[in-house]
């Protein structure tokens, strides 16, 4: 499918078939999507957790107000962006890119420098709102790949951030979560937006152009 067309087929569903599964293939290509999508310096300041326990997700039901289509999605994923940076964080990812690219170890250790003394520097909140939108890039990533597999998905801000990471144990981890995407198959008999147009800004309200 065409990108352009799978985003006029894609929508953010409203109610999923609980009994459709997706194939963990398709799974992957979706999770790759979004760890192959670009960041800020390279430095991909998030993860994404892949949760597909059924308990799991009743319990992030109500944390997210009851919205059913966490529990029938086949998979929920969680974008979760770094709390912080810190210098550990910043030199493991060069770490990761010197090796990859077979590149002298000391290759960027003065752009290291400059993002360690404008970053650290920073309040953490600061810094936290700079990762989460890294997160989102990938977010679109991820809801991209799906539309493309015509697997469906629910792009999600709707639940308590600090109870979600709580039950993840992700302040452990340093993180915190940003958005949830479930994926999986819409119930066309049940779902009141399936077939409902597309609504957005004229476009000549929406781009300007400058010659």
């Amino acid at each position: 499918m065409e990108l352009l067309e799978a985003f006029k087929w894609r929508y953010a569903t409203k109610k999923y078939d609980p009994t459709k599964k997706v194939d963990q293939v398709l799974v992957d290509k979706i999770v790759e999507a979004a760890w192959i999508a670009p960041t800020s310096s390279g430095l991909q300041p998030f993860e994404v957790i892949v949760i597909t326990n059924q308990e799991l997700k009743n319990k992030i039901l109500p944390l997210a107000y009851d919205q059913q289509i966490l529990a029938d999605c086949s998979h929920l994923l969680v974008f979760a962006a770094w709390d912080n940076y810190t210098a550990e964080r910043i030199d493991r990812i060069y770490d990761y890119t010197t090796k990859g690219r077979e590149q002298p170890a000391d290759r960027y250790n003065a752009y290291t420098d400059r993002l360690k003394s404008m970053y650290l520097n920073r309040p953490s909140e600061v810094n936290f709102n700079h990762t989460a939108r890294q997160a989102y890039i990938a977010f679109g990533f991820a809801m991209a790949e799906a539309a493309s597999l015509k697997v469906d998905s629910t792009p999600m801000e709707g639940f308590v951030n600090e109870e979600v990471d709580k039950l993840l144990n992700l302040k452990e981890k340093g993180l915190k979560s940003v958005t949830l995407l479930p994926i999986g198959y819409r119930d066309e008999t049940n779902d009141w937006l399936v077939n409902l147009k597309k609504v957005r800004h004229p476009k000549e309200h929406f781009v300007t152009e400058i010659a």
